[in-house]
């Protein structure tokens, strides 16, 4: 089980992951976690200057920041990849986040193959709020099929350029294997989960029943994304939720 650490002024927990994200988030005992949606994606910038609007309107600090959701053009070259953290991480440091000497908050940034953004945007983020006896509940971060912290994606990445359904289904079962390490550090299960995400442009029916439903992931449903993972030659992503409060707004 992976071993979690409390975010200084958060509300909640986390597990430690790579510069740019941690691989989970889970409220502390007396906080609770909300989801906020934007109806449609928005840049950046913007989307950061409106998450800070909503979680001070909250009457929170910026550090209960907890975990974000994008959507970008395209797949990054890791090189790329690298420089768009760096302006990510820019602004959770001015926000306070990264005083521990870690990044607490969890991620996910996909592509959408159809309609994508212009520039790199939000899709969605999550915050926590002071709720006593309120139930448990967590954030995992999207994973691909490569381990991180391993330098690059490429030289690490499950069947690397194989798309063949023998390879979309290691690189699924992989990537499910993570969700249960992550989750686990929340005493996390897919029976628990309020919401399980789906990122790939491939075929994933010739699984869909034997390793997903066998696992319990069809538990609360699956939303299945049209939508690539962030770094160029990767090919499936996942995350997933246990979340009480979500609401839509607008820009």
């Amino acid at each position: 089980m992976s071993k979690t650490v409390e975010a200084p002024n958060g509300g909640y927990r986390f597990i430690p992951g790579v510069a740019q994200y941690s691989a989970g988030v889970g409220a502390l005992p007396g906080f609770s976690i909300e989801r906020v949606r934007f109806a449609n994606p928005v840049p950046l910038r913007q989307g950061f200057e409106r998450a800070a609007e909503i979680i001070k309107g909250a009457g929170r600090p910026l550090t209960a920041f907890a975990a974000c959701e994008l959507r970008s053009p395209a797949p990054f070259t890791e090189s790329g990849f690298k420089s768009f953290n760096a302006e990510y991480t820019g602004v959770l440091d001015q926000w306070g986040l990264l005083k521990g000497g870690a990044n607490p908050v969890a991620r996910s940034n996909v592509c959408p193959k159809v309609g994508p953004p212009s520039e790199a945007s939000f899709h969605a983020f999550c915050y926590t709020i002071v709720a006593p006896n309120a139930p448990d509940s967590f954030v995992v971060a999207g994973s691909g099929e490569a381990p991180e912290g391993k330098g690059d994606y490429r030289d690490h990445a499950i069947r690397l350029g194989d798309t063949s359904p023998a390879a979309m289904l290691e690189k699924a079962k992989w990537v499910l294997g993570e969700m249960e390490r992550r989750m686990g550090a929340f005493d996390g299960t897919w029976s628990k989960l309020t919401g399980v995400q789906l990122y790939t442009v491939h075929d994933i029916f010739p699984f869909l029943e034997n390793e997903l439903a066998k696992r319990g992931v069809f538990h609360q449903g699956l939303t299945w994304h049209f939508n690539r993972p962030p770094v160029v030659d990767l090919e499936y992503e996942m995350d997933c939720r246990r979340v009480f409060s979500e609401r839509v707004v607008e820009a």
